[in-house]
């Protein structure tokens, strides 16, 4: 089951890039951008990890690999038209906002060690029997590779298509993503505001003020909406050519772009987002525990009462949400 859960992804991947191909519209679009990821990744992730054996480098592609979408729109696509110019944004904007970050933290800065979501990934190798730690390196940096090349690129294949006006889906869809965007930025200004107070003061508390009161990754829900609003932006597009083109590369361009909204709220809950960092801040803040049984882990919502005797063993309970992996010994 390990074997098949590793190699699942390519698959799909697979049977996505070959129903986009299929189409007049896209295919030359997904050539040329398998390509580009291609090179991103090779040059940004494979060749660092396997010299340094750090996957942490593929923080540093694949946002620069959303940059290289969004470039690609205003090429294949009508640069003048508002639609178009509209996902070209985002997807730059999504792009360059990780992308300056993890460029000057692990490149310039010189990455110091793997950043934990990394690290819990040996964790899974190690229980589903993987031991081959280079080899591993490298298909989990061509797994984020292959979504960037069909998944995660068919908005935007969608949007280069693109030539009727910006109606009133596309317009609220950009107003949506703009307000998630915002509350994404508001959210991690207020984790970074809080951490430092708490290093001034010598303490390791976690952080529940403003949106992290309501959620636990509210900065991980506002990305996953951004990524929601992007599909909304395409739709017209594929409502519009509904019946023109082949019944099966429509139906694979319509499972694709709803797996996308599945694909990211995977990876910002499972993958690389709230249940690895999880895992370290149980062990890292004593609160932590609390914290998890009164609020939310992704989706805001109000707070819940404390239990009774908060802190003790009994009273907390084991862990649930799956948040820690257990050790094979």
């Amino acid at each position: 089951m390990a074997v098949v859960r590793r190699i699942a992804p390519f698959a799909i991947y697979a049977v996505l890039f070959a129903g986009l191909v299929a189409q007049p519209g896209p295919a030359r679009f997904a050539v040329v951008n398998l390509a580009v990821q291609l090179v991103v990744f090779g040059v940004g992730a494979c060749l660092p990890a396997h010299r340094t054996g750090f996957m942490s480098y593929v923080d540093v592609a694949w946002p620069w690999g959303l940059v290289a979408l969004g470039a690609q729109v205003l090429v294949f696509g009508d640069a003048g038209s508002p639609a178009i110019m509209a996902t070209a944004v985002i997807y730059l904007l999504m792009g360059l906002r990780m992308g300056a970050w993890s460029l000057r933290f692990m490149v310039l800065a010189r990455l110091p060690v793997e950043l934990p979501r990394y690290r819990y990934q040996r964790r899974r190798w190690e229980r589903d029997g993987f031991r081959g730690e280079r080899l591993s390196l490298q298909v989990e940096i061509l797994v984020q590779c292959g979504a960037n090349a069909t998944v995660l690129a068919i908005p935007a294949l969608l949007a280069a298509e693109r030539s009727g006006p910006f109606d009133a889906l596309s317009v609220t869809a950009a107003a949506l993503w703009a307000l998630a965007w915002v509350a994404e930025s508001a959210a991690d200004r207020q984790k970074a505001r809080f951490t430092r107070r708490s290093r001034r003061e010598g303490v390791h508390r976690t952080c529940d003020a403003g949106m992290w009161r309501y959620s636990r990754h509210p900065n991980y829900f506002a990305q996953w909406m951004q990524w929601n609003c992007l599909i909304l932006l395409s739709l017209p597009v594929l409502t519009a050519r509904w019946g023109e083109e082949p019944l099966v590369p429509d139906l694979l361009t319509a499972f694709g772009l709803a797996w996308v909204s599945w694909t990211m709220y995977h990876t910002l809950v499972y993958y690389t987002g709230a249940v690895p960092a999880e895992h370290f801040s149980l062990r890292k803040r004593p609160d932590y525990d609390l914290y998890r049984r009164t609020t939310n882990r992704f989706f805001p919502g109000p707070r819940r009462p404390a239990p009774a005797a908060a802190g003790t063993p009994a009273a907390l309970g084991p862990r649930r949400d799956g948040e820690s992996l257990p050790d094979r010994r």
